[in-house]
């Protein structure tokens, strides 16, 4: 259930407010809503965070097996973050350095080991020389005068020494200006040496970073210290102001601010207030509050909060709690599209690993843990309904599991045709209908329970007949999906069975119903009114029959998806079975299979979170009017 809140409205003299927020925090059940702060305090320690993230992400590859973590308080992790980035800076200049000499020296390379001293000591003496790159066919223009000393000369490339540029005619000088090559700065092995140092200052600044990564755990915990001092900063800048002095003969300010917490626990918070002299003032929220959501439900049920957690979907504060149909149906769905009673076995056997892991830790164990069996013994119970073990051939396996079969549904009697008794033998279902028959039953019961549990809300008002509109309207659509989607010489629109027109009544179910529901469907105050409003909304009115229809056909995908995986497994199967009969290939068989069936299973875990997921939080959330549009309770804690 959504656990009943109250808003509450707090005042204290604006001297008091951070002493008041010290109290509020120990007391730790008001959700605060402040989003916004400000001042230098509060981008001082965002800054700091940004610090100790960075330092963070800059060592967490760093953290080895074993390792023992070091401990160090906020102030010294703060310090250690620092020495962290200026390490990086150290190592950005580094390889800055380390890429300016590899270019160098592979620009140089093929003028062997040069070294500019000597060729400065040289032009002291007299002897003036230049080193210079031309193509040969322009090499071959310089006249006579041009003094040079060829050192490589390839197809491409001529490679020369000059000497005395000034004793060339003015053509020439242009042409070999032009191909003078620069001279590095230092020595050929000045910079191999350069190179080297650069390599081991890089090395030993790596190990640093190395030996500072045993304090991740200590920079993860200051994130998490200096972030609820950010949410205290926050509170305290972020809270209203009023100045009294016009009515006081003294200066006199206050802060306020506005939170909501449990009804269950107002009294606690009203006593502190007395305690302190605060104002508190406590009312029930309204629609336009936007209250935060705490949910409230029993063990079993509270089990599909890791789901809905990673989905961050929370109902809003006045919407219905749908935890439970929730937990249920996916069950149901993740059964349905994994479809396989080994990939169920496989699925126990990865939470009871996760249960084992938990209990050698002396660790309660963890609700996801308890979510995949549940999944698992799910998917095992679909797979036996099914006869469906690995995608093996229900022919090559135990004669008793294939007695555990359902056989309407199961793959044993896949090539059997059911004739109802209304049809007299001449119109059948295969085995793949009744499962597409089975899941359209699942799509009436689910969005039947989202109507009636509508209706629940309705109670009193006349509003309950328009949901009762749309419940009759859902189940004549039922069959309409039969007639089209399933079978329709089994379920005829004109189908009369035992005198009892079915066809021509659920046709009627759906007139009917949408006559209701527009009619009713938006009443408040009087029928009339409830009509005009149906009226001015008519193309969706129009349209929300279309859309039952559509929702009840959306439910195929279970059927479709949990086809489609049992086909990859069969397929997985029929490649690796010509190779099992060679002793030589069995290894490598064997990864195959591993690698095909894993493959398999995560592509059933998207299908879950793409089509499972959304029958609860699209189909079955637009028939009961859930938006999804809460956010949840977080109270201001230690």
């Amino acid at each position: 259930m959504i656990v009943p809140m109250k808003k509450v409205s707090l005042i204290v003299l604006d001297s008091e407010r951070k002493n008041a927020l010290r109290k509020l925090r120990r007391l730790g059940l008001l959700h605060i809503e402040i989003k916004e702060g400000k001042g230098t305090r509060l981008l001082e320690l965002k800054e700091q965070i940004a610090s100790l993230e960075k330092g963070r992400f800059a060592v967490a590859d760093k953290v080895t097996k074993g390792m023992v973590q070091k401990e160090a308080d906020t102030q010294e992790a703060l310090s250690i973050a620092g020495k962290i980035d200026s390490i990086q800076e150290e190592q950005k200049k580094c390889y800055a350095d380390i890429s300016a000499y590899r270019t160098e020296l592979e620009r140089i390379k093929a003028w062997g080991n040069l070294d500019p001293a000597e060729v400065a000591f040289l032009a002291e003496k007299g002897i003036v020389l230049s080193l210079h790159e031309m193509i040969p066919s322009e090499y071959d223009k310089l006249g006579e005068s041009a003094k040079t000393i060829v050192l490589e000369r390839t197809k491409d490339i001529v490679r020369f020494v000059l000497l005395d540029n000034g004793m060339a005619n003015e053509e020439d000088k242009t042409s070999l200006e032009r191909s003078r090559f620069k001279l590095p700065s230092v020595s050929t092995a000045e910079l191999r040496k350069k190179l080297e140092e650069a390599g081991r200052q890089q090395q030993s600044l790596q190990e640093e970073l190395g030996a500072l990564a045993a304090y991740t755990e200590s920079l993860e915990r200051a994130i998490s210290v200096l972030k609820k001092e950010v949410a205290f900063e926050t509170y305290a800048s972020g809270m209203g102001e009023e100045d009294l002095s016009e009515d006081s003969p003294r200066k006199v300010s206050v802060a306020y601010l506005v939170g909501f917490l449990p009804a269950e626990d107002l009294d606690k918070l009203q006593t502190m207030a007395r305690e302190n002299a605060w104002g508190l003032l406590a009312e029930d929220p309204t629609e336009e509050d936007d209250a935060p959501t705490k949910l409230q439900n029993n063990k079993f049920v509270s089990l599909v909060y890791p789901l809905t957690d990673f989905l961050g979907s929370v109902p809003g504060y006045v919407d219905a709690d749908i935890s439970g149909w929730f937990l249920i149906f996916i069950m149901i769905f993740v059964g349905i599209i994994f479809g396989d009673g080994g990939y169920g076995l496989l699925i126990c056997g990865i939470a009871a690993a996760v249960m084992v892991k938990n209990r050698k830790e002396k660790k309660a164990i963890a609700p996801i843990a308890w979510l995949l069996l549940l999944f698992g013994a799910a998917t095992v119970v679909w797979g036996t309904v099914t006869c469906s073990w690995f995608g093996l051939d229900p022919a090559v396996l135990p004669e008793w599991l294939r007695t555990l079969s359902v056989p309407v549904l199961s793959n044993v009697y896949s090539d059997k045709v059911w004739y109802p008794f209304w049809t007299g033998g001449e119109a059948g279902l295969t085995t793949s209908q009744n499962v597409q028959i089975f899941c359209f039953t699942v799509a009436l019961i689910h969005l039947l329970i989202a109507h009636i549990s509508g209706a629940r809300g309705n109670r009193g008002s006349l509003k309950i007949l328009g949901d009762i509109g749309s419940i009759l309207e859902l189940i004549g659509m039922y069959y309409v999906v039969l007639s089209m989607v399933v079978n329709g010489a089994v379920f005829g629109l004109d189908l009369v069975v035992s005198g009892i027109p079915v066809g021509t009544i659920s046709i009627a179910l759906v007139i009917i119903g949408f006559a209701v529901n527009f009619i009713f469907g938006n009443y408040e105050k009087s029928i009339l009114q409830s009509v005009l409003d149906s009226l001015k909304d008519i193309v969706s009115m129009l349209l929300g029959v279309v859309n039952v229809f559509s929702d009840i056909v959306s439910y195929i995908r279970l059927w479709a998806v949990g086809l489609a995986g049992a086909a990859i497994s069969s397929t997985v199967n029929e490649m690796v079975s010509p190779l099992l009969g060679h002793f030589i290939f069995i290894i490598f068989a064997v990864i195959v299979l591993v690698f095909g069936h894993g493959l398999n299973m995560i592509l059933n875990v998207l299908s879950v979170i793409v089509h499972g997921i959304r029958l609860n939080t699209l189909e079955f959330s637009t028939h009961i009017g859930l938006s999804w549009s809460g956010h949840k309770y977080e109270p201001f804690e230690e």
